[in-house]
């Protein structure tokens, strides 16, 4: 055994402790027929990411799992690795390029490339040291990276697989457009959010019925370029007669039909709706219905390409001049200020623009039926449940899912175009010769998927896939998935299906979906608003373990947490708690470093904490299984803090300091085995603070991470002693009630009298003398079955079938607390003059304000009744 520093300094420890638990390979899973495997996948962080309050939380979670599930002896699998993340790395690169004067375009692809492999090397490592910070125990051997080979290989394998089934298209659909980054992005990837803006109320012309119009409404004016129909409900009687008509599409000399579809609400706004397909997903599947013609109006960076006067214009451009001729015209109507939903990209915050486009696309209906079918009947489970109607909800809605981008990181889709007869092959390798037409001249498609591609992948590809090797027959399924909610559609519902379908299994049976860390205003944390955290900066200052503990305290599942300074100066107080109580116990053990005993040798007490520890090992077990991690850790802080420190510490320390106590062996046994319990319940969730004083605290195991965790033992189970103990401290806390309300300091001594007529309850005080007398401040305890020999004037302290007496002279100096009366009752003699003189003045009746005069007459009856109070305790002092 060693010494502990005088001072818990986490800056000392956290790093060696790490650079030892990497060095000795604990964190290193293997295949180990003899264990059962349990598996995490960490949801890889973007190599253009730095840590920040989100991802501590999310991985903070994860190691607390993993390091409960290693030391019940699981073969322990907590699977790291970074994602390539396609746009926001690209974009990192293209301005890095932009600051030295160089263009995209001007290294070529192969160039750009090696930029961004550069870049990555770099950069790439940055999170995952910063997660080294955290303390995350994950298995760095097996870092994962969604562009490297193997995950790679998984790529093109599935590509392949799902294009030659059907699955896996090229067509022209609604996708949306960043103009910005000038590449397709997925429906997850816009965030809808409220804007303010306008109705413009437009009138088209019928033709043939001069100074007849129909009234449309729209929030983009520019969009009538595309305009190919107008629409109305079949059963709106307004409009029945103009079906089938045609009317003059304003600033284009087009000429567009009235289509009858139900789409259209015919009690919303005029009941006219302008049919752009191109342009709309709604307006796209009515377009299809009636066969409409596509016409797309705008460039990919969001100018107008239809010829004529808005030709070149950027989209907000044209939308103004637009309107300008229409106001010129006659036929703007008015416009309606309206706040609607605008789509923006989630990366870069530029207004998306719907538009057809050829890309590719997942056909999403049949591979959605098993995903959906495990959320009903239980394979899939997500804490809290409510979060599975979200996931169901998108998945019976989904839509087919447009996997390409215009971008060259990422993975290179693996289509190849015969450039003699246009044949599309897919392959892993540039094809030979063409199936079709036995030709060689092929191009390959310059589209790179989409990232989530690769990443719905990840709990499979990490483990070898498609090669069939040891790790993913023993370690998939996985068993949980830790994330936010805010990526169940990026990723969970495409790790699900994308399971389903080339594994024949769900890849987890559990979703543990945390909510977002805000700031103490209860703001989400962003760099506009200035109010981030820096998790490292935390870590520099409180430590590791203290950051942890924060995040985790009265942290519930799903649930959105505010981050507070001062909770986490109350972790690193605990911290200290934690270390300057096992100083104590280990200075005490070297004065019997052997020390062992028998049950049948422990005390009371002994016995009482002992089975308090073993009752928190079973629910602190139970609490982590179902994933209740706030639950437990706050069980394992009271019992630590409370319990043990403020408790059972207390109750030992007189047989600690009597030589001649011969319960000293069984008191400093106890004093350890429970410390070393509560280490370990601990250690999850504070790894570093906990291996530093168990390394310390023993020499049998090298460290607590891979110790055996707690288990509830029938033999440290006594109920008896805890019921017992239960009574001695209620008895405490009603002698320190007693003694606050009397401002008796600590120092001062009373004797104590238990009076009961329960043989047994004075046993329990009879065999707890020595520390209910060090608890309670007793300078002498009587145990009596009546109140014979005490004072009319003892104070009482009622606990349940007994009854506590504290002679009053004992807890209060008579001369000192007659001189103090006597002063009050020289001041409320003062007070009451005073008032009375007041009352009786009849000038100050007559000018002062009721409200006063009322307060004045308050205070000369409680000034009265406190004078009565003061003289009777006077003269039972003085009699």
């Amino acid at each position: 055994m060693k010494e502990l520093e005088k001072t818990y300094n986490p800056a000392a420890i956290e790093d060696r402790l790490y650079q030892k638990w990497m060095e000795k390979k604990y964190f290193h899973a293997k295949v180990n027929r003899a264990k059962k495997p349990f598996t995490i996948m960490m949801p890889p962080p973007n190599i253009t990411g730095q840590l920040h309050m989100g991802h501590a939380l999310d991985n903070a979670m994860q190691d607390i799992l993993i390091r409960f599930k290693r030391m019940q002896g699981y073969e322990a699998l907590w699977q790291p690795g970074t994602d390539h993340a396609a746009i926001s790395t690209e974009v990192k690169v293209i301005n890095k390029l932009r600051s030295e004067g160089i263009k995209k375009e001007d290294l070529g692809r192969e160039g750009f490339l090696e930029q961004c492999w550069e870049w990555r090397k770099e950069y790439g490592s940055r999170i995952i040291n910063q997660l080294h910070k955290l303390g995350s125990s994950a298995d760095w051997d097996r870092e994962r990276f969604t562009l490297d080979e193997g995950c790679s290989d998984a790529v093109l394998e599935v590509f392949c697989k799902l294009y030659e089934k059907g699955y896996i298209y090229k067509g022209s659909r609604i996708i949306n457009w960043c103009p910005l980054c000038q590449t397709s992005i997925s429906d997850a990837e816009v965030d809808h959010v409220e804007q303010e803006g306008f109705f413009w109320h437009i009138n088209y012309p019928v033709v043939g019925e001069p100074g007849r119009f129909v009234e449309i409404a729209t929030t983009r004016p520019e969009t009538m370029l595309g305009d190919t129909a107008v629409a109305v409900n079949p059963e709106d009687e307004r409009y029945q007669d103009i079906v089938g008509k045609m009317l003059e599409l304003p600033l284009t000399g087009r000429q567009i039909p009235v289509v009858a579809d139900e789409y259209v609400d015919k009690d919303f706004g005029t009941g006219c709706v302008k049919i752009t397909p191109a342009h709309d997903p709604n307006d796209f599947e009515v377009g299809k219905r009636h066969g409409l013609e596509e016409i797309v109006i705008l460039n990919d960076d969001a100018t107008v390409n239809v010829p004529g006067s808005y030709f070149g214009m950027d989209r907000y451009e044209a939308r103004k001049a637009m309107v300008a001729e229409l106001e010129r015209q006659g036929l703007l109507v008015k416009v309606v200020p309206h706040s609607h939903n605008v789509g923006i990209h989630g990366s870069c915050k530029t207004t998306v623009e719907p538009m057809v486009k050829q890309q590719w696309f997942v056909r999403m209906d049949e591979m959605a039926k098993p995903a959906i079918e495990a959320i009903k009947n239980g394979q899939l489970t997500f804490v809290p449940e409510s979060f599975g109607k979200t996931y169901l909800h998108w998945l019976e809605n989904i839509r087919d899912w447009c996997i390409s981008r215009q971008l060259w990181w990422g993975h290179q889709i693996p289509a190849y175009y015969c450039q003699d007869c246009g044949h599309i092959v897919a392959a892993k390798k540039a094809p030979v010769q063409c199936p079709k037409c036995g030709k060689s001249h092929f191009k390959r498609d310059e589209d790179t998927l989409d990232t989530w591609f690769s990443s719905a992948l990840w709990p499979f590809s990490t483990l070898g896939w498609p090669k069939k090797t040891e790790e993913l027959e023993y370690f998939y399924p996985t068993d949980v998935l830790v994330t936010g909610y805010d990526i169940i559609f990026f990723w969970v519902i495409r790790m699900v299906f994308s399971g389903f379908e080339q594994m024949g299994k769900c890849p987890f049976h559990t979703v543990l979906i945390h909510g977002l860390i805000r700031d103490s205003q209860g703001r989400k944390m962003s760099k506009s608003l200035g109010n981030g955290i820096d998790p490292l900066e935390v870590i520099d200052k409180y430590g590791a373990d203290a950051l942890r503990m924060t995040l985790i305290t009265g942290n519930a599942p799903g649930n959105d947490m505010r981050f507070y300074w001062e909770r986490v100066e109350n972790s690193r107080n605990f911290a200290n708690k934690v270390w300057n109580a096992s100083r104590f116990i280990m200075m005490n053990i070297e004065k019997a470093p052997k020390a062992e005993a028998a049950l049948s040798q422990l005390t009371l007490a002994d016995k009482w904490i002992l089975s308090k520890v073993n009752a928190l090992a079973k629910e602190v077990t139970e609490n982590l299984d179902k994933y209740e991690l706030g639950i437990g850790l706050q069980k394992v802080y009271d019992f630590i803090w409370e319990e043990f420190c403020d408790w059972y510490i207390e109750m030992v320390k007189p047989r600690l300091y009597a030589e001649e106590d011969t319960t000293k062996a069984a008191a400093i046994w106890t004093l350890r085995t429970v410390l070393i319990q509560a280490l370990k319940l601990l250690h999850p969730f504070m790894p570093f603070i906990t291996e530093e004083i168990f390394c310390n605290l023993q020499d049998e195991e090298e460290s607590i991470m891979v110790s055996a965790w707690p288990v509830w033992k029938a033999e440290w189970d006594f109920d008896q002693e805890e019921k017992a103990v239960g009574t001695i401290k209620e008895a405490v806390r009603s002698i320190r009630n007693v003694r606050t309300s009397m401002n008796v300091p600590p120092s001062r001594k009373a004797k104590v009298f238990v009076v009961s007529e329960d043989e047994e309850i004075l046993e329990i005080f009879r065999r707890s003398k020595a520390f209910f007398a060090a608890l309670g401040y007793a300078s002498q305890v009587e145990l009596q079955k009546d109140k014979e020999g005490i004072g009319e004037d003892a104070v009482p302290a009622v606990i349940p079938q007994a009854a506590i007496y504290l002679p009053f002279a004992d807890l209060v100096d008579l001369d000192k607390e007659i001189a103090r009366l006597k002063g009050e009752e020289k001041r409320l003699h003062g007070e009451l003059d005073r008032v009375n003189k007041m009352l009786g003045n009849e000038k100050f009746i007559s000018k002062a304000p009721a409200a006063k005069i009322e307060e004045e007459k308050g205070k000369l009856l409680k000034y009265t009744q406190m004078l009565e109070q003061v003289t009777k305790q006077l003269a039972h002092l003085e009699g």
